[in-house]
């Protein structure tokens, strides 16, 4: 986790059910007008929210969905527009090396505010198996059942 983080506004829960998340990265939003106000309300969806890299080599947030505006009028934005993220050259030049290898993607993990600015903590993620989701099912479980154990014990 970046040190210093802000407001969490949103998580993606599934992220760390469908992929194993190996390294993340803090990028910035380019967003328009009415776009900051739904965020700053909660108003955010980052389920089926996704990064790729264009072919101009810049990093595009896709699939998240921020509603529009309450009060916004005319000029409340697209909900699922892609928007462009805020990365350094030499992160991007790696993510860029990393994502071609097989089965890597780039996740959304968390948005929140940090100094007043909208930040999405992405992650690196390999994709798991149908076995290695029921895997962590199992210790989840078993994990829960231990706790439940331990609490009942020293009641």
């Amino acid at each position: 986790m970046p040190k210093g983080q802000g407001k969490v506004i949103a998580q993606n829960k599934k992220a760390h059910h469908d992929y194993f998340i190996e390294e993340t990265y803090e990028a910035g939003i380019v967003l328009k007008g009415t776009e900051i106000k739904s965020i700053r309300n909660g108003r955010v969806n980052l389920k089926d929210a996704h990064a790729r890299i264009d072919k101009n080599g810049e990093v595009q947030l896709v699939n998240m969905h921020i509603a529009e505006y309450t009060q916004g009028n005319r000029f409340n934005h697209d909900p699922t527009r892609t928007r462009k993220l805020l990365l350094h050259r030499k992160e991007i030049d790696k993510l860029i090396g990393l994502i071609q290898q097989q089965g890597y993607t780039l996740v959304p993990l968390k948005l929140y505010i940090k100094n007043g600015f909208a930040k999405v903590l992405l992650g690196l993620g390999k994709g798991k198996k149908k076995y290695d989701k029921r895997e962590d099912l199992k210790k989840k479980q078993m994990k829960r059942d231990i706790d439940r154990a331990l609490k009942e014990q020293y009641r």
